[in-house]
């Protein structure tokens, strides 16, 4: 069994302010067994990372090094580059559009992990084609809402699984189109995988330990003084904690078939429920408000609130739970709101 760290090195996974791991190393530790023994008997990799200092690369990036792994990031700072440092990741600097260097990493490497931009067609073309050949891993990361209906806040009764054919929106076309050429990448001789996440919570691991639509919802109703919805607020979203999809990308680089695809989810919830969760957890008993999708194009953009706060995304993780036998044990997302980290930054 890979072996974790050892306190002084688990020293160099925390930077002073900002690697959210528990205050209580020994407890930051063990939260990082399970997914550590994920890997057992799994040899020490040396892995990419884009996104390294986001939300879902930083915190598998813990987890990997955790277990012995060697982790390198890109950075496209010079603010960036130290505070992966700091971390224990080693700083590849450069951005999405320099082939050369993306090209450079992802060669020198077992397991390149693309967390960054699910949009950055060029980036994922590069990296596959430097690993034409090699067996070797390209993990790439997408997101459930390329199923996504815009309802403005109304039910969709659709749900999806890996297996179900669905034709995305305009918007998430392009995305969609990007996952085709990682999984076909599989008949070049890569190792290829596609993970779309739903709607992720929790406290991240990493450089930044937030996910997006659960803190704005939050900043929301702080600001308003009451948590608002898009229309009725009746929209669903397929969630999951942090900690199941970190669990997920290890299992992913440990036993998933080349060309596989799997989303994550362990439950889902509509917004309005999240909102009345955010009401309870801030001692406004569950009240709730509704606004236009015009409205909140104001506080988040117009993509993000037809796409994302909007709309449904349904999905179930059919493949993840019987190809790698993945089991998400994280609190719920309502549970986390009221009682979790959440709360507990009210």
């Amino acid at each position: 069994m890979l072996a974790l760290a050892g306190q002084g090195d688990e020293q160099n996974l925390i930077s002073s302010g900002k690697f959210c791991v528990p205050k209580n190393l020994d407890l930051a530790i063990e939260q990082l067994q399970s997914v550590v023994l994920l890997l057992n008997g799994a040899a020490w990799l040396k892995i990419f990372i884009t996104g390294a200092s986001g939300y879902i690369g930083g915190s598998v990036a813990a987890a990997l090094m955790a277990a012995g792994h060697q982790v390198s990031g890109l950075a496209r700072s010079d603010e960036t580059t130290a505070a992966l440092a700091k971390l224990g990741i080693t700083p590849v600097c450069g951005t999405l559009d320099d082939t050369d260097v993306l090209a450079k990493a992802a060669h020198d490497t077992d397991v390149t992990i693309n967390a960054a931009d699910a949009n950055h067609r060029a980036a994922a073309a590069t990296m596959l084609k430097v690993l034409a050949g090699t067996g070797k891993i390209f993990l790439h990361t997408d997101g459930s809402s390329i199923v996504g209906t815009r309802s403005r806040g109304e039910l969709v009764e659709k749900v999806f699984d890996e297996d179900t054919p669905f034709t995305p929106t305009p918007q998430r076309a392009s995305r969609v189109e990007i996952d085709k050429m990682v999984r076909n990448a599989a008949s070049d001789g890569v190792r290829s995988i596609v993970i779309a996440p739903s709607l992720i919570y929790g406290l991240g691991l990493g450089l930044n330990s937030q996910s997006i639509q659960v803190p704005w919802l939050i900043k929301l109703a702080k600001k308003a003084g009451v948590p608002k919805h898009i229309g009725p607020g009746e929209n669903r979203w397929a969630n999951v904690h942090i900690d199941d999809v970190i669990g997920l990308y290890v299992l992913a680089i440990e036993k998933a078939p080349a060309g596989a695809f799997y989303y994550a989810e362990n439950g889902e919830n509509s917004m309005r429920e999240m909102c009345e969760a955010i009401g309870r957890m801030l001692g406004r008993n569950g009240r709730t408000q509704s606004m236009t999708v015009e409205e909140a194009a104001t506080e988040w953009g117009d993509g993000p609130a037809n796409d994302t706060m909007g709309s449904n995304s349904r999905v179930r993780a059919k493949r993840a739970r019987a190809e790698l036998k993945w089991q998400p044990r994280g609190r719920s997302l309502i549970e986390e709101i009221e009682r979790g980290c959440y709360a507990q930054e009210r």
